[in-house]
């Protein structure tokens, strides 16, 4: 047994340093699923066919449409100069007294309407820089700012959210996107002030050494910024479109849970239970409004380049898709190994309280493939049916399970090897030695709020 479990730590070890040097997910993530099988005395062929590939597409079933309609969508925000518009006047409106604030609320607003968190960090960097610049604020500041409005509280935490590291447990727990509201907008909270403590604490500690903006910096915007963009509210009426229609068909009178008939989805589609089902369609039918919504706001701009743009957006949403899918079918892998009992039992075993252990598991899985999505997809799907068979059995509801799994997968995946850390030092023209301690601090604050709010769910909620 303990060379099986071996097999398992030094497969999941191996796809994390792969992983951070910058090998393709798609490829490693079957290889080293395969090489713990190996190692396990296992059957490759029919593992890999069986196992590896059938859960990696049931994966894309489940979540390509919300991922292609997200990439179209942000791609077409960013075209129409929708998400410039947006960050140039949040950012521009707050001033240089409120730098810091004024990054993260365009990112945070832009994040929780939709835009991925790519195109958020695209759209509001060149602001930021020019804001920072003018209140003479070190722009190594800069990625922390980004990080805290983009990577953590709109994207899993507030309720209603539609990133898709909120939309992963529903198909699991037979929840919707807004689930246990109260904590999510608790959690929000703490990570928002804090983080913005720990930014202006940095800010003052610069000052103190009489640290500006710097010069000699790479990837510098140009400085007309706000030139030729569409007006503010005509800009933010796309996201307005995604949120608010997203709540209407998730939970009032018109919730596509009632579109069609149980008895008919059962019989036709094998679909047993709509709930698991609603979150996504929802999501669809909101994305595809957006889009439109989108379109009209500067059709005779974006159309020039619509093509190609697509063609961008497309390749971009089934390289997330894949990852991520090749990451869920390692896990299920995994979890079919002989080891696997053992290293379950112990995780599960972390706490007898399964919002606490699915914290653990979440938060760990997330850090080793530096994914959010990836460690939650495969934290859920091999420990869900568990955790929410102990939370009935404890009176939890699957609500909680929700929210806690998604925010913890926001908590340790921006290790240094994440992808979405890198993009955003690349796309800043800055280093991890630079301003990753900035980035790891906000990680470190949302890892712990998860754990106070697992830990506090149990006795209020």
């Amino acid at each position: 047994m303990a060379l099986q479990i071996l097999a398992i730590i030094l497969a999941l070890g191996l796809l994390m340093l792969l992983a951070y040097r910058g090998y393709p997910v798609i490829i490693i993530a079957p290889l080293m699923a395969l090489f713990a099988v190996l190692l396990s005395g296992g059957h490759l062929l029919p593992t890999y066919t069986e196992v590896f590939m059938t859960n990696a597409a049931t994966y894309v079933k489940n979540f390509f449409p919300i991922f292609l309609l997200g990439a179209v969508f942000g791609k077409i925000m960013e075209m129409s100069g929708a998400a410039a518009s947006i960050a140039h006047t949040i950012v521009r409106g707050i001033g240089s007294k409120r730098a810091m604030l004024s990054v993260v609320l365009a990112c945070a607003i832009l994040t929780y309407g939709g835009v991925s968190l790519f195109v958020v960090a695209f759209a509001v960097y060149p602001f930021a820089a020019a804001i920072f610049k003018e209140a003479d604020i070190p722009k190594r500041l800069i990625p922390g700012a980004i990080a805290l409005g983009a990577f953590t509280f709109t994207m899993d935490a507030l309720p209603g959210t539609p990133q898709i590291q909120n939309i992963i447990p529903t198909s699991y727990f037979g929840t919707d996107t807004y689930a246990a509201p109260i904590v999510g907008i608790i959690g929000s909270i703490i990570v928002l002030i804090g983080g913005l403590l720990w930014l202006e604490h940095r800010r003052r500690q610069a000052a103190r050494k009489n640290e500006g903006y710097g010069t000699g910096h790479i990837n510098e915007p140009d400085a007309n910024l706000g030139d030729k963009l569409p007006n503010f509210w005509l800009a933010v009426s796309p996201l307005v479109v995604v949120i608010v229609f997203n709540f209407i068909f998730s939970r009032t009178a018109l919730s596509a849970k009632d579109w069609y008939s149980a008895a008919m989805l059962n019989k036709v589609f094998a679909i047993a239970d709509v709930s698991k089902v609603v979150s996504s369609w929802s999501l669809v039918v909101a994305l595809s409004l957006g889009i439109l919504v989108a379109l009209a706001i500067r059709f005779r701009t974006v159309k020039v380049k619509l093509t190609s743009s697509l063609t961008i957006a497309a390749s971009g949403a089934l390289l997330a898709i894949f990852n991520t899918a090749s990451e869920v079918g390692f896990g299920n892998v995994i979890k079919t190994l002989p080891g696997f009992s053992a290293i379950q039992h112990h995780v599960f075993n972390a706490s007898s309280n399964p919002l606490i252990s699915e914290a653990v598991s979440v938060n760990v899985l997330s850090g080793i493939t530096g994914s959010a999505s990836g460690g939650l997809s495969i934290a859920l799907e091999v420990m869900s049916k568990q955790y929410l068979q102990a939370a009935h059995a404890m009176g939890i509801n699957p609500e909680l399970l929700h929210r806690i799994a998604s925010m913890a997968s926001g908590g340790m995946d921006t290790l240094p090897h994440n992808g979405a850390v890198i993009t955003l030092l690349a796309i800043t023209g800055l280093t991890h030695r630079q301003s990753y301690k900035d980035i790891f601090m906000i990680t470190i604050l949302k890892t712990a709020t998860v754990f106070l709010l697992a830990i506090g769910s149990s006795f209020f909620f």
